[in-house]
């Protein structure tokens, strides 16, 4: 079971951002590769500190999981996430937990993070995608697989990703030596600066083609339609997405893939109003039916469904249908259907209607009174 992301860090709750990345570097220092050759334990401390910082340093992310705890980053896909976010860990590896650390630091290298040197060659990934999908509360009630079509990058056909002719392989860019970097020196009065950039002759990727692919210009990849299947869990809501790993657009060259956000809108419904795993209707009946009791079909989110209707129920008093509404989000419980009851007052009366209620307002007593109450606002 998966220690709590605050726990992991040793931080407070309702600390703010510098004490989280302080906390993280601290752990990181400890336990990074580096400094732990061949040690698995160091190595799994190292992948739990990077996954509880990427969920924590990100504002959405860690306001879903303040609410949502683990159940908003468990995902077989990859991830599932709230409004500003969940995101996918469930596979959480090694690269993974480099790369955040990468992000958060801007090396993956213990040397470079605590002052040695590195190639400086940056790591090429396909960026993300973002989509929304259209849910109805029939679909969000039990969860849904639905097929989505999007255009995204993948490797060119012609070159199979490399990027270049048939039998050409790249070479080390001569500009920067194949470190990816290169450094400009400029004096001034207060003495010697180093500027260090990214190699504008190889992006950065410390490698150049010397005969591009005909097909892609030398980049890898191609814009091709492509079709994602995406599991969408019971009792998501708008503003709630999935990250889907490795589906978003192709890096250049065979590189690493981005990933697929997949952004859930609640489409507005015919009969039903959501309040979280409740939902809610109204039934116009009768005078009679209000009166003497009835048996009536109300839709729900799973067909037609028998409601009784108690003699006596007054204009406004809601019946509650148990087990009719959405799941949550984590599981276990379902909400409920609550049907708001209003009884419809005729505006038209024949001569024989109007003396039937006159019989019946004689009968009853209640004949010319009326109650009156006060109103609590």
């Amino acid at each position: 079971m998966k220690r709590d992301y605050y726990e992991v860090l040793g931080i407070e709750k309702g600390c703010g951002d510098g004490d989280i990345k302080k906390a993280y570097r601290k752990m990181a220092m400890k336990y990074h590769p580096d400094k732990n050759p061949g040690n698995k334990q160091a190595e799994e401390k190292f992948k739990e500190a990077a996954e509880a910082y990427s969920i924590l340093s990100d504002s959405q992310k860690r306001a879903q999981y303040d609410q949502f705890g683990h159940a908003a980053t468990g995902n077989a896909q990859g991830g599932f996430g709230g409004a500003g976010g969940f995101s996918g860990f469930a596979d959480f590896d090694l690269s993974d937990a480099l790369r955040t650390f990468m992000d958060g630091f801007g090396t993956s290298s213990f040397e470079d993070f605590f002052g040695g040197s590195s190639s400086g060659r940056r790591r090429i990934r396909g960026s993300d995608m973002k989509v929304t999908l259209d849910l109805t509360l029939e679909e969000i009630a039990d969860g849904v697989t639905k097929t989505i079509k999007i255009k995204r990058m993948d490797a060119c056909k012609t070159c199979d990703g490399s990027g270049g002719q048939s039998g050409v392989m790249p070479t080390r860019c001569t500009t920067c030596e194949g470190s990816g970097q290169v450094r400009q020196i400029s004096r001034s009065v207060f003495g010697q600066f180093v500027n260090v950039g990214e190699c504008s002759n190889c992006s950065g990727t410390g490698e150049v083609i010397s005969k591009p692919c005909r097909s892609c210009r030398g980049d890898g990849r191609t814009k091709k339609p492509s079709e994602i299947k995406v599991n969408v869990p019971p009792g998501v809501a708008s503003g709630n997405y999935m990250t889907l790993r490795g589906e978003g657009n192709a890096g250049p060259r065979a590189s690493e893939r981005g990933d697929l956000i997949v952004f859930f809108d609640e489409m507005e419904h015919k009969f039903f109003s959501r309040h979280g795993g409740d939902i809610i209707t109204a039934v116009e009946i009768s005078f009679s039916q209000a009166a003497l009791g009835h048996k009536i079909e109300v839709p729900t989110l799973s067909g037609l469904a028998k409601l009784t209707i108690p003699a006596g129920i007054q204009s406004g008093q809601v019946l509650r249908m148990r087990g009719k509404g959405l799941s949550e989000l984590r599981g276990g419980q379902r909400g409920d259907q609550l049907v708001k009851i209003q009884i419809m007052t005729p505006t038209k009366l024949n001569s024989s209607q109007k003396k039937l209620f006159e019989e019946l307002s004689s009968s009853n007593g209640m004949k010319d009174k009326i109650k009156v109450r006060k109103v609590n606002l």
